[in-house]
């Protein structure tokens, strides 16, 4: 008898990547029922696998123990002592990723890595005759490694959407008639980030209505400009910083609308089925980064020549951002007063 499937599946980074895995990893196993998964990243993503079943995480330490050649061949003898694998699926691809898939080549177990579809996504970005067509989903390019493992997954199958304990002020609140807006309003890079001021007037749009509350969702970075917007318009509430990630989560997933760049929080709300307004910039959801089952109609953008400028917004703009400056802020509240009415 054959070792019993068990794919080792590596993905370290960002988080919004993470992210993405998820829904395809949830599918994945719900179709081959005999499966099992070793997913391996950095551990400050483990809740995003929490009672996943048939899921084994495991915490790269990429900064200590694993850290370099040597580290890795560690992770590797690490990983090698806990379960037989039958393959391995590299979601990431990278040259760290690379190392270990060389190690794990001496062992026979067959390997499959991500096709990132850099050449089409250069044609999608170049400055001069841009070929601007939707390109294949990171989530499809996540599924196509699984199907060149012989495990084909079905991305249009039902999915059922993470669940989440509300936390009790929500649900006191919710029950008065309070609806819940997450607000993510900044990204890796300038580029992808709407103007702190016209999101300021997004905040005091959407806080003209009594029932309305905001979260901020952010870095502790952010924190400053949050505590700012938090004492100057009524009903806006700072969360950076001031909870694990694990009870962050508890809160996206029990929103009713999340304004979020493109940027993880956009791909960490898709995963509890919590509706999306995107504003974009320098970047483009036809790229593939778009929020798992988000409606395209809620991607707030503005059409300029000079769009997508990049893939990940980490190019400076030609157009001192004007992609983000012409979106009006009526526009992005409107949106989102839109779906709140939709929810009742």
């Amino acid at each position: 008898m054959g070792a019993r499937p068990h794919l080792l599946v590596f993905r370290f980074s960002s988080l919004g990547d993470v992210a993405m895995t998820v829904p395809v990893i949830q599918l994945l196993l719900q179709q081959h029922p005999g499966l099992e998964v070793t997913f391996v990243s950095t551990g400050f993503v483990r809740p995003l696998f929490a009672g996943m079943g048939r899921v084994h995480f495991v915490a790269a330490d990429l900064n200590g123990a694993h850290k370099g050649v040597a580290g890795l061949y560690r992770l590797f003898r690490e990983l090698r002592a806990t379960h037989t694998f039958t393959g391995i699926a590299d979601l990431h691809n990278v040259l760290r990723t690379k190392i270990l898939r060389s190690f794990f080549r001496f062992t026979l177990v067959p390997a499959a890595a991500v096709d990132k579809g850099r050449a089409e996504k250069k044609e999608l970005t170049r400055a001069h005759n841009k070929e601007l067509r939707p390109l294949k989903p990171m989530h499809q390019r996540y599924a196509d490694v699984f199907g060149a493992l012989g495990y084909d997954v079905d991305l249009s199958a039902a999915y059922p959407f993470r669940e989440t304990a509300v936390p009790s002020h929500m649900q006191q609140g919710r029950a008065a008639g309070i609806r819940f807006i997450g607000v993510a309003p900044f990204a890796a890079y300038r580029e992808k980030t709407y103007p702190p001021e016209l999101m300021a007037e997004v905040l005091r749009l959407l806080c003209s209505d009594e029932r309305n509350r905001i979260f901020l969702f952010g870095g502790k970075g952010d924190a400053a400009q949050f505590e700012e917007w938090q004492g100057a318009i009524p009903r806006v509430y700072n969360l950076a910083g001031k909870m694990s990630f694990g009870e962050e989560l508890g809160h996206i997933g029990s929103l009713d609308v999340m304004i979020s760049m493109d940027s993880a929080n956009m791909h960490l709300a898709s995963l509890y089925g919590v509706p999306v307004v995107s504003v974009w910039g320098g970047t483009h959801p036809w790229l593939g980064f778009y929020g798992w089952r988000q409606d395209p109609a809620n991607a707030v953008q503005i059409g300029l020549p000079c769009r997508p400028s990049s893939v990940f917004g980490n190019k400076d703009c030609p157009n001192d951002r004007a992609c983000m400056r012409g979106i009006a802020p009526l526009l992005v509240a409107e949106r989102v007063q839109e779906l709140l009415r939709r929810k009742g």
